[in-house]
């Protein structure tokens, strides 16, 4: 058997949907577009969403409308994908990173305070694995200082808390649509908002902003550039994958949940390792999006050593995130790294592994990949 740790699920619904876009007059600027934005408000609740082309570029949209740059600073989880900070960074604003907690990868709400400084105009929060940050502890925060609040939910499609969606908590939520994210457009991202005035500016400077769009221009091809703004705008291409992908989803999260919890019970009696926890009951319920297997110490510095004897029996596997963003060259040569600021987060780093649980596996698949790890721990001698 070969496991792959992520494979899109793309069908004959997929196939036949950009066919027709390809076959159509127009591949951007269209309906198709507007109609995965529809569909993937009404499926997380929120008023607004703008489709863009990637998550980065959303991200990087949001700062850029609230008129970031040099001297500003936003609060940035150390655990993390690099996008989240490069975002910041790419306002013209400085990333201050926050540690994690252990315990979930999340935040650590307790250690926020101490980084926001005069300077600070954001919090960005990311529902690491797909697991919902305490939004409730976060929100007080910036409520007593004023600050806005961006959730990266690049891997939260799905996730809830207090029965609310990932990305209505604060004030703007990003959504990648990577290839193995929970749905895919081959690449893309979506942002979606409570605010009418912020989603207004989102859709104007994604493209280029310009003051009126196709279907609005009385003479073709004349239009004005009201102001600064970016080709970040996503194409019907990736929008029909989209709109097919959002029909899909309801089920591919059930089958994200019942992998992940099987695979759990197959691993619970698994020595030298824990699980990191999925919640999907009361307040918080992830979206399930890998099993997150974190090492002890004794065995971690091995683990290279299980991934590589994981992929030769057939089970593909991940880290999620490979460092510690502040510890990345990068940052570090900019900002430099004081490790005794990150320790939980250099933790998850260096000793996870990411097991799969998508979609495009079944309950069998689940039995098979904890054997194979029950058999590389026996060969190893963990």
């Amino acid at each position: 058997m070969k496991i792959p740790f992520g494979k899109p699920i793309i069908e004959k619904e997929e196939l036949d949907a950009v066919t027709k876009v390809l076959q159509g007059p127009i591949l951007v600027h269209g309906p198709i577009a507007e109609e995965f934005e529809s569909s993937f408000a009404a499926f997380t609740q929120a008023p607004y969403a703008v489709s863009v082309a990637s998550c980065t570029a959303g991200m990087h949209l949001v700062y850029f409308a609230l008129g970031l740059g040099p001297g500003d600073e936003v609060i940035v989880p150390a655990q993390t994908h690099i996008a989240t900070a490069h975002a910041v960074e790419l306002a013209g604003a400085k990333a201050v990173f926050v540690d994690a907690e252990l315990s979930t990868g999340n935040i650590d709400l307790d250690l926020i305070e101490a980084a926001i400084s005069p300077q600070t105009k954001a919090i960005a929060v990311v529902h690491y694995l797909g697991v919902p940050v305490d939004m409730v502890g976060v929100n007080q925060i910036a409520k007593s200082r004023g600050l806005f609040v961006l959730e990266d939910c690049a891997l939260a499609p799905g996730t809830l808390l207090d029965g609310v969606h990932a990305g209505l908590h604060g004030d703007v939520g990003v959504f990648s649509f990577y290839p193995v994210k929970h749905l895919t457009t081959a690449e893309g991202g979506m942002v979606i908002t409570k605010h009418a005035d912020l989603a207004k500016k989102i859709r104007h400077l994604r493209a280029f902003g310009v003051d009126r769009n196709h279907s609005e221009r009385k003479v073709p091809g004349m239009y004005d550039a009201s102001a600064l703004g970016f080709n970040y705008r996503m194409s019907e291409i990736h929008a029909a994958i989209g709109v097919e992908q959002m029909r899909k989803l309801p089920g591919f999260l059930e089958r994200r949940r019942s992998n992940f919890e099987r695979l759990s019970v197959e691993l619970s009696d698994l020595g030298s390792c824990r699980v990191l926890p999925q919640p999907n009951e009361g307040r918080f319920r992830s979206s399930c999006y890998c099993l997150g297997l974190l090492l002890d110490e004794a065995v971690s510095a091995r683990r290279s050593e299980v991934m590589e004897a994981l992929t030769g029996l057939g089970v593909g596997t991940s880290i999620y995130y490979p460092q510690p963003v502040p510890r990345m060259s990068f940052y570090k040569n900019k900002y430099g790294y004081n490790p005794s600021n990150y320790q939980n987060a250099a933790i998850i780093s260096d000793r996870i592994v990411a097991l799969p649980v998508g979609p495009h596996l079944k309950e069998q698949d689940m039995f098979f990949i904890s054997q194979q790890l029950k058999k590389v721990w026996k060969e190893l001698n963990v």
